[in-house]
């Protein structure tokens, strides 16, 4: 009976030749360690990966800088990535409708096999673009998009294809690899491979890999939404508060931003419908309730311009 390993030597051949996929024979007999001291390692491992984006961070600005500019005129933020790598795409793109006010249809999340594959794992997902395009088809990509591709390995034929197709559509491309001259990085126009170093398990790309991909999409949307006005300072003067604990922190953020007293805090926002920013800008501006919807709208968005406008 053939293994699976004689089955698919070139690809064999190809993972072993990537960094993150490389084996580290002082690791050999980690699990006959004390706890502590395998945490103590794993640690040290974790501690090294913000470095290795800091010597990425002129790439990662150039990408925000582009990424706003166009989702400023209304294009929209996607990622497309299988596994691990996807789930970081979810988790961002679901956060930022909490956190910045967006509509859920502009920062999204795509990922190898559905939304099944969040916590399922859906074989052979990965291995095809023709899935990637046929997901990003749905979303009739616009020269104003952005799609990040996301893999550890750069070599995963979903992300490469989400890649290859938004390409040919016009839209902004970005690589996100943790691999050096990988080809995703290679079909993107901003290619940021994050190179970590070999992981404490040996191919486990959810670790330092998976640290590093967080990091940097961290970085990508949130950056993104400052540049669009979505923070005032850095108060997340966007919060949609869908609950009774954002409802606290939209008090303080006022509070915060404005030093009002508690009575006049809650006049604002019940003139406000509850929108944190236009609450603020009443304060500040000292303006009425559709006067601060005006005054954003005209400055789209920003706080900051919207308040120049008010106090002349």
């Amino acid at each position: 009976m053939t293994s699976m390993s004689n089955r698919h030597p070139d690809l064999r051949a190809e993972l072993e030749a990537l960094t993150t996929e490389a084996f580290r024979p002082d690791l050999a007999e980690i699990d006959q360690l004390p706890t502590l001291e395998i945490a103590s390692l794993m640690n040290g491992e974790d501690a090294t990966v913000a470095a290795a984006v800091a010597r990425r961070l002129p790439l990662i600005a150039a990408a925000i800088d582009d990424i706003a500019a166009r989702m400023a005129r209304g294009g929209r933020l996607i990622y497309a990535g299988a596994g691990t790598a996807g789930r970081l795409g979810v988790v961002d793109a679901s956060e930022c409708p909490p956190t910045f006010n967006t509509d859920p249809s502009q920062v999204v999340g795509l990922i190898a096999g559905g939304p099944t594959a969040i916590v399922t794992s859906i074989e052979g997902a990965e291995d095809s673009k023709e899935l990637a395009a046929a997901d990003l088809e749905k979303l009739a990509l616009t020269p104003d998009d952005t799609v990040v591709g996301i893999s550890a390995s750069g070599r995963t034929p979903y992300a490469i294809g989400a890649v290859e197709h938004a390409r040919a559509r016009g839209a902004l491309t970005i690589g996100l690899s943790c691999n050096a001259h990988s080809a995703l990085a290679a079909a993107a126009e901003h290619g940021i491979e994050v190179v970590v170093g070999p992981e404490l398990l040996t191919g486990s790309t959810r670790l330092k890999a998976g640290t590093a991909q967080k990091l940097v999409l961290n970085m990508l949307s949130t950056i993104t939404m400052i540049r669009l006005g979505k923070t005032y300072g850095n108060l997340m003067v966007d919060v949609r508060a869908s609950n009774e604990k954002l409802r606290a922190r939209s008090r303080r953020i006022v509070a915060l931003a404005t030093g009002a007293s508690d009575e006049e805090i809650e006049r604002a926002l019940a003139a406000t419908d509850g929108e944190v920013k236009n609450a603020i800008l009443t304060i500040l501006g000292g303006v009425d309730g559709p006067t601060a919807a005006h005054l954003l709208e005209e400055s789209k968005g920003h706080l900051r311009a919207a308040l120049a406008a008010a106090t002349g």
